[in-house]
């Protein structure tokens, strides 16, 4: 074969070992500039903070600014569709809790985006939601409340942060595992709802052990059961429901990173890589705890099949409510 012909054969083999080798190079190379986590709720939140715990040291490992943006409003859905809408480079990523990566679609009319679509990265952590009372119910066991509501149906309420919260859903996944009912008095926040409950002037409210526990270990209020499987580390004296005999009732706030949609399963893994070891150095995962929040640093794969399985939950009960899209 003469030089002439050879020539547009080896620059096309050149071509081909370029497009299969430069992914590779790029992601070898990220970060080579500041990178941006949006947190689609305003600050102060348990969010917020362990976002920013996890934020700096990794802008430390990557040498890199690591920038924390907060673009709140539409219960999240503002910042998340932000995120949908980037480049899928890695360069922004979305830092959430479970309705705008689960069950937003469901319950707003207006958003723009599917969660299904954004890629997995890692969990930052996670707690489970528990059931604080006023301290004033006379029922000091998981049995005795639940005998207490069933004998008063309708006598008791509940707070919560609105219909799209899910303080809100757990308790209507409560009322239908336990055959109880309820009447829900809507708040602007948690703070708010946890302070009445404090002063006596709501039954009970589905929170997180994080905001939780403080009331219950200074004797303010009781929190008389947990929705998990298991007993949370953070409190292991109290039960769960599950063990009081109220299967299948799990209600957790976790903490999830997730790239733009079509973001490449090979970029997903270097973050997990490098967020996973961050998570796990001793003064950040204690940092965390001391937030009364399980550290995170699962899989790629054990992160998407997480997301998954919570969206299915939640999507199955919110079809099975009357509730009128927002």
């Amino acid at each position: 074969m003469t030089t002439k012909r050879l020539l547009p054969r080896l620059f096309a083999c050149a071509a081909l070992l370029c497009a299969a080798v430069s992914p590779a190079m790029a992601q070898d190379a990220f970060p080579d500039r500041p990178v941006r986590i949006v947190i689609p709720f305003p600050p102060g939140s348990a969010l917020d903070s362990i976002t920013r715990i996890v934020a700096d040291p990794l802008a430390a490992l990557w040498g890199q600014a690591v920038v924390v943006e907060n673009i709140a409003g539409g219960g999240g859905n503002i910042g998340a569709d932000r995120v949908a809408r980037a480049e899928p480079d890695g360069y922004t990523m979305l830092s959430s809790p479970p309705g705008p990566l689960g069950f937003n679609h469901l319950l707003f009319r207006d958003t723009r985006f599917d969660p299904a679509t954004f890629v997995p990265v890692s969990l930052l952590g996670s707690v489970p939601n528990a059931l604080v009372i006023r301290k004033t119910i006379e029922a000091k066991t998981i049995a005795d409340f639940l005998a207490l509501l069933r004998a008063s149906p309708g006598k008791f309420n509940y707070a919560s942060q609105g219909v799209s919260s899910t303080g809100y859903l757990t308790m209507k996944l409560f009322e239908q595992k336990t055959g109880t009912s309820l009447v829900h008095v809507p708040y602007r926040g948690a703070a708010q709802a946890l302070t009445d409950i404090a002063a006596g002037h709501v039954d009970m409210f589905f929170d997180t052990l994080t905001t939780s526990l403080p009331l219950h270990r200074g004797d303010a209020a009781r929190v008389i059961g947990v929705a998990d499987t298991e007993r949370s580390p953070l409190q292991p004296d109290i039960a769960t429901f599950h063990e009081a005999g109220v299967t299948g009732f799990r209600s957790i706030t976790w903490f999830g990173l997730a790239l733009p949609p079509k973001a490449s399963a090979a970029l997903a893994e270097k973050i997990n890589r490098d967020v996973a070891a961050v998570v796990r150095r001793p003064e950040v995962s204690e940092r965390i705890r001391a937030m009364n929040i399980t550290p995170g640093g699962q899989s790629v794969a054990e992160t998407g099949a997480f997301f998954r399985e919570q969206a299915r939950m939640w999507t199955t009960l919110i079809r099975s409510l009357d509730i009128e899209m927002q």
